[in-house]
């Protein structure tokens, strides 16, 4: 007997960002990735994480939002005319700023039409209380997801990827969104320098346990002119192979109620050393897709019920 997987709308046999936004909105929605030219607290000591450039998301900071926001929705109204869209507040930390820096920003995307939503990307370390009252009077009003780079739940790894936080301070940052109801997503990176599979694996089941509502798996890459190129002959890194074995594992770890918004990156093929099998991303997907149907799985397999 063919098992159909719930939360999904393409066969796919884990919950889909797709189905997420169908089942909620009842239209096609989009994300668009807005630069709002925020700087980040790890950058205080002048380095960062070591696979950071300072920067990511869009390359359009010299524009205001609604330039970048009208370059994505303009091209996308053609062929969906009907679509809703989140504002995706991606770039570096997003809520690393005074307050009324924040509202101006997010009230400003809000204002842009058809947008249902806003998706802040930031750090545990980087939510003051005022802030987060904020984000809840914020939720009453819009969708909201805030997510954070969580990228392992171990300290020694924590420490050698110059992350500057440790697990309780983001633990306490999930805890006081959820405590405001507020859409959590955790960010978590594969292949990270002298990782096992195990302790990989327990990244996923430390995020369950925990609750989230969403999650975003990458896998480690090499930017070129950061601390990690330095390091990239002494330490081994994933083969797809290995990332896709690792994946379907972390899948069963995860209940299927919580939205899988990503399960890899999207490296600059200029400004990457390796690997280079990332950036055939449809085909990482699609292998995901075909490990996961031979080994007949699916989303929170062993999830003990």
């Amino acid at each position: 007997m063919i098992k159909l997987f719930k939360y999904t709308l393409d066969n796919k046999r884990y919950h889909t960002l797709n189905y997420f936004f169908k089942n909620k909105f009842h239209s096609k929605v989009f994300k668009v990735s807005l630069n709002a030219n925020f700087s980040c607290p790890n950058f205080k000591n002048g380095q960062g994480c070591i696979y950071c450039k300072n920067g990511s998301g869009n390359n359009y900071e010299h524009l205001s939002l609604e330039e970048q926001f009208n370059l994505v929705k303009i091209p996308l109204d053609k062929k969906w005319p009907n679509s809703k869209y989140i504002a995706y507040f991606q770039a570096n930390t997003n809520t690393y700023a005074p307050l009324n820096i924040l509202k101006e920003k997010y009230e400003t995307a809000l204002k842009f039409p058809n947008v249902i939503g806003l998706d802040i990307a930031t750090r545990s370390d980087a939510l003051t209380d005022e802030i987060l009252d904020y984000l809840s009077e914020l939720n009453k009003r819009t969708f909201l997801i805030v997510e954070l780079g969580l990228q392992s739940i171990h300290e020694e790894t924590l420490k050698l990827i110059n992350r500057g936080h440790d697990l309780q301070n983001f633990t306490n940052a999930v805890k006081k969104l959820q405590a405001r109801h507020i859409f959590t997503v955790a960010h978590i990176i594969n292949g990270l320098p002298y990782e096992t599979k195990d302790m990989m694996l327990e990244t996923v089941k430390y995020l369950n346990n925990l609750g989230i509502d969403g999650i975003k798996i990458h896998m480690l890459y090499i930017p070129k002119d950061t601390p990690i190129a330095k390091m990239i002959n002494f330490f081994h890194l994933l083969t797809k192979e290995e990332y896709i074995d690792i994946v379907c594992c972390q899948l069963e770890y995860l209940s299927p109620k919580i939205v899988i918004m990503r399960l890899t990156g999207d490296p600059d093929k200029n400004d990457l050393i390796a690997p280079n099998w990332l950036l055939k991303k449809f085909c990482v997907l699609n292998d995901i897709d075909k490990e996961m149907k031979k080994r007949d799985i699916y989303q929170g397999d062993k999830i003990i019920p």
